[in-house]
């Protein structure tokens, strides 16, 4: 199974778009995630260090996942975009439990 290799100046705007908003959004979340991790090495709060791997989860590892997994393998979209959620589901219980379960 081959992938034709879309150049730049020949994507549509619409995936230029979207992989935009994908890496910023990644972006972002890495930056809030920092922020949250110096407030865990700062207070030695625990729930800091959750919400940090939290954020990362839902927001910078999709996009790794996305660009890892298509670049390495070709593998069908549904298996990225399972990935991608396993990802994103797992942040969202590491925040749920720097919010409600970490002490």
């Amino acid at each position: 199974m081959s992938q034709d290799v879309v150049r730049i100046d020949e994507a549509p705007l619409f995936e230029l778009l979207t992989v935009a908003s994908l890496f910023l959004v990644a972006l972002f979340g890495t930056v809030i995630a920092y922020q949250a991790y110096r407030g865990y090495r700062r207070n030695d709060a625990g729930s800091m260090l959750y919400l940090a791997a939290g954020l990362l989860l839902l927001t910078l590892c999709p996009f790794l996942i996305n660009v890892t997994v298509t670049t390495v393998a070709s593998p069908g979209q549904v298996v990225t975009v399972f990935l991608e959620n396993v990802s994103r589901l797992l942040g969202l219980v590491a925040i749920m439990y720097s919010l409600y379960g970490h002490h």
